[in-house]
């Protein structure tokens, strides 16, 4: 959620036309509850054309510096990692990933040996980041009560934009990284930690009969991995030299601008509900 995550200035300092990054982000809850409590498997469907989106994107911004990335099997290998571990759980999703591998390698080899490591290293980035990731997703939604722990993880890392975007307008001061994020402060990571931690207990606790304390540390997860993912998505885009992944989306950016933080708390959070609040 980058922009936001972990805390910034307001109005000018953001850079964020506000009313259409609500609009936008009312538009894709309502698309993203539909698709979970109306058709289950339907949601499944949302992620693969949003992560699809992310992984076109990241290979545009690489190709801005000659690099080059077979998308014809990285969007297959998506399509099997997203689909197939709802039926096949974390084996599926394992073997499905290696098979990408290999077929990166094999495809990328028949177009010759200049540059082979370079592109081949950046299909096996885009392979992890963000299929990879993402094909985590079915395994969070596949139990009876899947659409409930979605619900959690979504909204844990809606709190740290949220909670993040509004402190460092309120209070923020002190930057939190400088030369990789400057208008992230460490008061709006305190407003990101306190939302999520907050949201967290009482999510759990209400939605999937949780105890406080495992949403409260679900949370304390969430919004320790949003901010990583917030900054990490910013050190792709100042190394490749854009500010954004893309325009898609008004007041956001790009569908990647919106994935990073996403990304990063979906395995924490899947493990942490898998450990410690058994399916009812």
């Amino acid at each position: 959620m980058s922009g936001s995550s972990g805390g910034s200035g307001g109005g000018s300092r953001t850079g964020r036309n506000l009313p259409a990054a609500v609009a936008v982000g009312v538009a894709l809850g309502v698309v993203v509850i539909g698709s979970l409590y109306v058709v289950k498997l339907a949601f499944l469907a949302v992620v693969m054309a949003a992560v699809g989106l992310g992984v076109h994107e990241l290979a545009k911004a690489l190709a801005t510096r000659g690099i080059r990335v077979p998308l014809v099997p990285l969007l297959a290998g998506l399509t099997a990692m997203v689909v197939g571990p709802y039926w096949g759980g974390t084996a599926f999703l394992v073997g499905a990933f290696a098979v990408t591998v290999m077929v990166l390698l094999t495809w990328r080899m028949f177009q010759g040996a200049e540059g082979y490591v370079r592109d081949a290293t950046a299909a096996l980035f885009i392979a992890v980041y963000p299929a990879l990731l993402a094909g985590f997703v079915p395994l969070l939604l596949s139990p009876e009560d899947g659409p409930d722990r979605v619900i959690v993880f979504i909204a844990v890392t809606v709190c740290s934009d949220i909670g993040g975007y509004f402190a460092g307008i309120l209070f923020g001061r002190h930057r939190m990284s400088p030369l990789i994020s400057p208008k992230k402060t460490w008061e709006g990571f305190a407003g990101s930690a306190l939302a999520c931690v907050v949201g967290g207990s009482l999510l759990v606790h209400f939605l999937l009969d949780g105890g406080y304390w495992q949403g409260a540390l679900i949370g304390a997860a969430g919004v320790v991995c949003a901010t990583l993912g917030d900054l990490i998505e910013s050190v792709i885009k100042r190394d490749l030299g854009i500010k954004d992944m893309g325009s898609l989306l008004p007041g956001h950016g790009g569908v990647m601008d919106r994935l990073d933080s996403l990304l990063f708390t979906l395995v924490p959070v899947w493990l942490l509900l898998t450990l410690l609040v058994p399916v009812h």
